[in-house]
């Protein structure tokens, strides 16, 4: 049955790019591997692979990154939302003094949250001011039972049909504040239920989720490889406003995120939202002859929509049970976007202009730059702003480059080589 899309702001964009541009362009139980169910919890965890280097993360609690299967090993914490049990993890957070804390990322632009927008985070209540060290009564949840649906259109991108997977409860969001402080986290749950979980068909998990263990409080989540200030870099991907995103993206469909403060809102300390870049119309392929620590940027390397589309085996689940697509994402098969600013920029200015919450632009190649070849791998914001000057790149429809008011939930969770140390020299007359 063809699924019809839903009159999305992303849809919109699949819609405008199609007819403003010619694109050129182990096997596991149902409950994952290893499963077990016992007293005291249940653990389902994926296999160790290799790891990155610990000084390489920024999210400095993750137990581990496997480079292998492409999974952060992240904390794990208890909640309630309505009565259910829920599992959450914390990722970011507005204070510094407890970023240091729990071994997170600090992000002041979270304190803008509810900027002129109540219901873009939940209050929680919790006997301890700091979140996640006491459970925690949440006021809504995702509802991980529906089934995502993902189908290549002709050329990939459109895509024929989609319908997301995960989808907000009402009074869910991944951004919470304890209730009585002030402090902003971002706090994402990722199942719920008191298993066992199933990270095969994610009908009680997130669908980036490989493994739940409630024994040792821990889950594995599947990253994204994508690039930020010239360097390879690695990010966790948890929830977005537009429904073929959080199709494409495996996270769970958040509307409200789309009213956070604000649209273009990257380099105004204002806003929650910093700026990230994919493309419609960039090379696809995957990394030829990638290391056993996965793409980077290798030859063969690209990115963008129709990439994604094309290699990243869109309507199969991400799970243990199909390595076959656990592979792609490690030879690079996912969006892999391009962050503005990452935690380890070495100027205060631009890693107090980080957040999780990510203002996307969705650039297209001109013909022009086609002809050219100039649709290769990107790996900086600036060289994209450059290319967008010289109306080499556009939005959708032939605009100037600006955001398409899709936010992404994507904390940043370490990097590959070298930590990116800021964005390279600025447009003239463009803010960073």
């Amino acid at each position: 049955m063809r699924i019809r899309p839903p009159k999305t702001i992303g849809w919109g964009i699949a819609l405008a790019t199609a007819t403003a541009l010619t694109l050129t362009v182990a096997v596991a139980s149902s409950h994952g591997e290893g499963s077990t169910q016992g007293p005291g919890g249940v653990s389902q965890n994926a296999p160790v692979g290799l790891t990155l280097d610990r000084d390489k993360q920024t999210i400095r609690s993750a137990r581990r990154v496997d480079l292998t299967r492409g999974f952060a090993t992240l904390p794990l914490h208890r909640g309630t939302a309505d009565g259910e049990t829920v599992w959450f993890v914390i990722t970011d957070t507005s204070d510094a003094r407890i970023a240091r804390q729990l071994g997170i990322n600090h992000s002041p632009k979270l304190r803008n949250v509810r900027r002129k927008c109540p219901h873009c985070a939940q209050t929680v209540r919790s006997n301890s001011e700091i979140l996640g060290r006491a459970p925690a009564r949440f006021e809504g949840a995702p509802d991980f039972s529906r089934s995502r649906s993902l189908v290549p259109g002709r050329t990939a991108f459109p895509p024929r049909s989609f319908r997301e997977g995960a989808r907000a409860r009402p009074g869910y969001s991944p951004f919470v504040t304890v209730r009585g402080s002030g402090v902003v986290y971002n706090a994402p749950i990722v199942a719920t239920g008191d298993g066992p979980f199933d990270v095969t068909t994610h009908t009680n998990t997130h669908d980036r989720t490989l493994g739940i263990d409630t024994r040792r409080m821990t889950t594995d989540h599947l990253f994204i490889r994508g690039f930020s200030n010239g360097q390879p870099i690695l990010y966790l991907s948890f929830d977005s406003s537009d429904a073929f995103t959080a199709a494409l993206e495996r996270s769970t469909f958040v509307p409200a995120l789309a009213d956070l403060a604000f649209a273009n809102g990257g380099g105004d300390a204002r806003s929650a939202r910093a700026s990230i870049f994919t493309f419609v119309n960039a090379k696809r392929g995957l990394e030829r002859s990638a290391p056993a620590t996965g793409a980077s940027d290798g030859p063969g390397r690209a990115q963008g929509l129709t990439h994604a589309l094309a290699d990243g085996l869109p309507n199969r689940d991400a799970a243990v049970a199909n390595p076959e697509v656990l592979e792609g994402f490690r030879l690079g098969a996912d969006v892999s976007n391009i962050f503005d600013v990452f935690p380890t920029n070495r100027r205060e200015r631009d890693r107090r202009e980080y957040s999780p919450a990510w203002d996307l632009q969705v650039g297209v190649y001109s013909r022009r730059a086609v002809a050219r070849g100039l649709h290769g791998l990107k790996q900086d914001a600036n060289v994209v702003r450059r290319l967008a000057a010289r109306g080499l790149i556009t939005s959708p429809g032939g605009v100037p480059l600006g955001s398409s008011n899709v936010v992404i939930n994507c904390p940043a969770l370490g990097f590959l080589h070298s930590r990116p140390r800021g964005p390279r020299t600025p447009v003239a007359g463009v803010q960073p």
